[in-house]
């Protein structure tokens, strides 16, 4: 089942935000965490929900940034200055995306485009110290390191696929798993596959994310997930990113380059569904990047082993 609404979860766990940019705060026994940092035009309904929720911003210690894409990043500058005491961590490659100037600016630039397109150009954000800068460092974790609240933990796995520095979240006492876009997007009643920076590695975090048990899923966009489908959702997950795939390449055998597969999907899609949170320019970029990754496959001879 798909929850669209932010609010409670089950004990410890709320979903924050909104519909279209999630993220997640657990509580535990000796402190709580942030998961995931969304859109920056969150902050005052984050801010709200917070005190709406009864959660003691206080004992918020953690705050875990699962990949570096502007969508996922957009309150932890605030979130930083406001709570200095706060720790953000980062996988190794996130690390540097952070510091790197030319990666700042264009998430910077992106999330003003998204605000500008969810929320329109006469908005508050002025009001909040949300961009990115040089003053936010990330505490490096990777595959199997664990951050203890307490009574519950968060293990990290590394899942690139979606992007080079994509790390997913589990709480194993919850059994709730937090893959970012390493999974499925649940938007509407779909499954949107984006496996922006190689398919095939995005295909291997999967099926790494498939030993785990989980009754809950929380995605970064449109839904959290529980019950039957929350348990099946990295099998389905799995399946639908082979039926992406197939088409991705029978498209760009078919238009014959990258750039025509990708308008061709990018027109198609984005006339059936004007209402997805990114911004035109940024969703054609997507279907480029990884179709341009498929091509290069496909050039080089290379099948992968997951084709059906």
């Amino acid at each position: 089942m798909r929850i669209r609404r932010p609010g409670k979860i089950t004990d410890g766990l709320w979903r924050l935000g909104t519909e279209e940019s999630c993220i997640y705060l657990l509580q535990g026994s000796k402190s709580s965490a942030i998961i995931s940092g969304g859109m920056n035009y969150i902050i005052p309904e984050v801010l709200r929900q917070l005190q709406e929720f009864g959660i003691d911003e206080e004992n918020i210690a953690h705050i875990i940034i699962l990949h570096t894409h502007f969508d996922h990043v957009g309150v932890i500058p605030f979130f930083k200055r406001r709570r200095p005491h706060l720790t953000v961590y980062v996988s190794q490659k996130a690390g540097e995306v952070i510091a790197n100037p030319k990666a700042i600016a264009v998430m910077n630039r992106y999330s003003a485009l998204v605000t500008k397109k969810v929320i329109g150009e006469n908005n508050n954000m002025a009001l909040f110290d949300w961009m990115w800068r040089d003053d936010v460092e990330g505490e490096r974790l990777s595959e199997g390191q664990t951050i203890d609240l307490g009574d519950l933990n968060i293990k990290i796995l590394e899942t690139p696929g979606h992007s080079s520095c994509s790390i997913s979240a589990y709480v194993p006492q919850l059994q709730a798993l937090f893959p970012s876009d390493a999974a499925a997007i649940p938007y509407k009643d779909e499954m949107l596959i984006t496996a922006n920076s190689n398919f095939t590695l995005y295909q291997q975090s999967l099926e790494k994310l498939a030993k785990l048990n989980v009754k809950i899923l929380g995605a970064d966009h449109y839904a959290h997930v529980i019950d039957a489908e929350a348990a099946n959702y990295i099998g389905d997950s799995i399946a639908e990113a082979r039926v992406c795939r197939n088409m991705l390449e029978d498209a760009l055998r078919k238009e014959g380059s990258v750039d025509q597969a990708a308008r061709a999907f990018f027109d198609d899609y984005y006339e059936k569904n004007p209402d997805y949170f990114l911004e035109p320019e940024i969703l054609f970029g997507v279907y480029r990047q990884i179709l341009k990754y498929l091509a290069e496959n496909m050039a080089a001879g290379i099948n992968d082993t997951r084709r059906e």
